[in-house]
């Protein structure tokens, strides 16, 4: 009996002894398959990944084509729109000009290096009565200090233009350079005043003025004195009949007041006298009427090389200016007593007028009689 016992323990314990065995070989089995599966998993991750590198590379690549395509054009033709110009005034000034424009700057004036160095921006304004110009006035604007100087450059002024005779009297003034080309003016304009570089123009026919000094209900003005004047032989004929005193002045008396000219005892000198005083009070007006309302006006009506870019630049640098902040210069002259009554530029004069609008330093004349100061390098005496 008990040796029945002990051969069915030997027995149990050769069965748990194979069960065990079988249980470690499947489990040695089932790490090996569960090894293979993690191998697989890996190769499946890796060429996962793989794709989505290339699905990546594929996007980036087609984003890359697409901004190619479509953003960089997009930029040019944003900086092709700021280089426009929103004036649509009638006159057709050709791309020729605008390039042009940029070279007007005098190599062989005494202010070469000031005017080089400024950071002052210089407009010219032409009001234009076809074919001659009938207000010059040159603004130059401060950034810096924000302030605005105004020279205006009267119309009889001389200046010779390579051939026209002496007699050519009506042809040897500076109004008669425009003939419909404002560069013409500018240069014309330029050399008068030492070289001084010119960055940009705008032209005004008098209908322009009419609108623009409508759209912000007139320019308010005292006249001293009746203003009278007939000219049956303009075209069309001009009649000017203003009343002294207080009033505002609408876009049709504006122009009538800015062409007159027979009733002032100084003639043309007085008459850019009067046209300052009327500059000042429009600008005045302008900014209290509202600049972006007049602007808009003005886009439709006056030509000019201003480009948008340009614009927002200088309404930028313009932030706070104030009417008080012009000063208007006439420029300097002697005035012929007789036909043809021209106006000569007076360089001195002139000179010692651009010294003070840059702020240089006065010529001083030293002991030996060389000049220091200024434009000029200084000599030291012995």
């Amino acid at each position: 009996m008990n040796a029945e016992r002990k051969r069915q323990r030997r027995h149990e314990k050769r069965v748990i002894k194979l069960a065990k065995k079988r249980q470690k070989e499947e489990r040695k089995a089932a790490r090996a398959q569960g090894k293979g599966k993690s191998n697989i998993s890996s190769s499946v991750k890796a060429e996962r990944n793989e794709k989505e590198k290339k699905r990546f590379i594929r996007i980036f690549a087609t984003t890359l084509i697409i901004f190619l395509i479509v953003l960089i054009p997009a930029a040019f033709a944003i900086n092709a729109f700021l280089e426009t110009s929103p004036f649509k005034g009638s006159i057709n000034l050709g791309q020729d000009n605008e390039v042009k424009f940029e070279v007007l700057v005098d190599p062989e004036s005494p202010f070469f290096t000031e005017f080089s160095d400024s950071e002052r921006i210089n407009i010219l304004l032409m009001g234009v009565n076809p074919p001659l110009t009938d207000v010059l006035m040159l603004g130059s604007f401060d950034p810096e200090t924000k302030h605005v100087d105004i020279i205006s450059i009267p119309r009889d002024t001389y200046y010779y233009r390579p051939g026209y005779a002496e007699t050519d009297y009506a042809q040897l003034k500076i109004n008669a350079a425009y003939r419909g080309d404002p560069l013409n003016t500018a240069k014309a304009v330029s050399d008068v005043l030492c070289g001084i570089p010119i960055n940009y123009y705008a032209v005004i026919e008098y209908d322009d003025i009419r609108k623009i000094v409508d759209e912000m209900g007139g320019v308010p003005m005292y006249l001293e004195k009746d203003l009278d004047y007939d000219d049956e032989w303009d075209d069309p004929p001009l009649h000017i009949h203003l009343k002294a005193g207080q009033q505002t002045l609408n876009g049709d008396d504006s122009v009538k007041f800015l062409r007159y000219r027979k009733g002032y005892a100084e003639g043309d000198i007085g008459r850019i006298k009067a046209q300052q005083v009327w500059m000042k009070n429009a600008m005045s007006q302008a900014i209290d009427y509202g600049i972006l309302k007049v602007a808009d006006v003005a886009f439709q009506e006056i030509d000019s090389n201003l480009t948008y870019k340009a614009i927002l630049s200088l309404g930028t640098k313009a932030l706070g200016i104030e009417a008080e902040n012009i000063t208007t210069y006439t420029m300097p002259h002697t005035l012929q007593q007789e036909p043809p009554w021209y106006v000569y530029p007076q360089q001195q004069g002139i000179e010692d007028m651009l010294r003070e609008i840059y702020s240089l330093q006065p010529e001083e004349e030293t002991t030996d009689g060389a000049i220091s100061g200024g434009a000029v390098e200084s000599v030291e005496t012995q």
